[in-house]
């Protein structure tokens, strides 16, 4: 059974929710977590897990659950993961701490996409199987909301150090999410009256004096304009020391993060950049689209025209021509598990190795000695030999390798100049990509 694994997929914004509270410790774990599982049986809308996941992975049924429980049990704790081998992701997490140790239920739960939650029915499901999880675990604090929307919000932080987070948790109103669930120590901080008055979409005083909170009845559209309004509305609220109209610009501020922006690339660059785009986080994305999109990089300056060029020096070219060749294949052996299209030596086999690079962030994760000896030439001579192969260029060998040039049309190009000056940051290497010099050059070869 093959899952859908969240790092295998395209990153885009999810639902998180996660769930912090305590069972019973006198009752055994099979009758302490029926209501948990029946909960989501009733209640996963189209997202019911299929794998359980302990030592090994498992069809789900409940005798899966518990023997994953048992056979992930040390000492004092378990857990088991719950997965999908379907659209949409789901990636889903219980953990439990056991006696001597205070019982305590810990629950995370993502699934992929957050669009998957854009109707009411579906979203009101959800909504019932926390009310029923939090009816019958006592509740810290639970929620539930867009990944993205809470990175950029600061969570689970909030500004505080990873210490003071640890210790204190949730402990007062710092934001309020799509879905909430506010213990009964939140609850009395709070003051039960004002909670239960909050101008929300739905708000339920459940039996064990825990309060159940949504602000919107859909979490998918969580940015638009009417439900960040009601968003900052129960926060401003809640917290009555904090300016609602501060709330709503800063939450309006986040929704134009967020906004889809449609790529406009340079065009010699956008196979390139829409694979760098797609490498940021999915809260980022939308910015990182629109700062290449006002980028340009400048045009290949690695070049001279043909009547210029540097006469050869060397004294036997063919040689020459041939060391190149070999300094092209040091390239395809250190790439070719990385880049398999580096054995084809193409134009889009340039653009992948641009890329390998500026993932890898090459000129920083590797020994600048090693960069220079050995990276910078290999690469140098691979982008000469797909001048040479594509564009009809010829080699004119120089002793000094930075000095070789490959003639294309009324033009001499510098392979082994461009590939020093891409190697010195991660930014230079879209600077000084090999794709571009190559458009360039095969724009210019007459």
């Amino acid at each position: 059974m093959k899952v859908l694994r969240m790092h295998d997929l395209k990153p885009e914004d999810r639902l998180l929710l996660t769930f912090d509270g305590a069972f019973s410790p006198q009752a055994t774990l099979e009758h302490e977590l029926a209501p948990f599982l029946q909960a989501i049986e009733e209640y996963a809308d189209g997202w019911m897990p299929d794998v359980v996941k302990g030592k090994r992975q498992r069809k789900y049924a409940r005798a899966a659950v518990w023997k994953s429980l048992e056979e992930e049990r040390d000492g004092n704790r378990t857990n088991l993961g719950l997965y999908r081998t379907a659209w949409p992701a789901l990636d889903m997490w219980l953990r439990l701490w056991l006696p001597p140790r205070a019982s305590e239920l810990g629950i995370m739960l993502t699934v992929n996409p957050l669009s998957f939650f854009a109707e009411a029915e579906r979203c009101h499901h959800l909504v019932e199987l926390v009310r029923t999880w939090a009816s019958r675990y006592p509740v810290t604090y639970a929620m539930a909301h867009s990944t993205d929307d809470r990175a950029l919000a600061g969570a689970p932080n909030f500004g505080r150090d990873d210490e003071t987070e640890f210790r204190d948790g949730f402990d007062r109103i710092y934001e309020v999410c799509w879905l909430n669930v506010f213990g009964p120590k939140l609850v009395e901080t709070v003051g039960r009256e004002r909670m239960l008055s909050t101008p929300a979409h739905r708000v339920e005083e459940l039996p064990n004096g825990s309060v159940l909170l949504v602000t919107w009845p859909t979490a998918a559209d969580f940015a638009s304009k009417e439900a960040r309004l009601a968003q900052a509305r129960a926060h401003a609220h809640l917290r009555p020391d904090l300016d609602f109209d501060t709330l709503l610009r800063s939450l309006q501020e986040r929704s134009a993060l967020l906004a889809p922006v449609q790529p406009r690339f340079h065009p010699d660059l956008a196979p390139l950049l829409s694979r760098v785009v797609d490498r940021a986080a999915s809260h980022q994305r939308q910015r990182r689209i629109a700062e290449l999109n006002a980028w340009r990089p400048s045009e290949p300056e690695e070049w001279r025209p043909a009547d210029s060029a540097l006469p050869p020096d060397v004294e036997n070219p063919e040689r020459a021509r041939e060391h190149y060749r070999t300094l092209a294949e040091h390239l395809v052996a250190l790439l070719h598990s990385e880049v398999p299209s580096v054995f084809a030596a193409t134009p889009e086999s340039l653009t992948d190795a641009d890329f390998y690079f500026w993932r890898e962030d090459f000129p920083k994760s590797r020994p600048r000695q090693a960069l220079d000896a050995h990276a910078v030439p290999a690469i140098g001579a691979y982008l000469g030999e797909v001048l040479v192969r594509h564009l009809g260029g010829q080699w004119i060998p120089r002793q000094k390798l930075q000095e070789a040039q490959v003639l294309v049309g009324d033009r001499v190009w510098l392979p082994f100049l461009r590939a020093r000056r891409s190697m010195t940051s991660r930014q230079a290497l879209l600077d000084y990509s090999l794709t571009l010099l190559f458009r360039s050059a095969e724009r210019h070869r007459g």
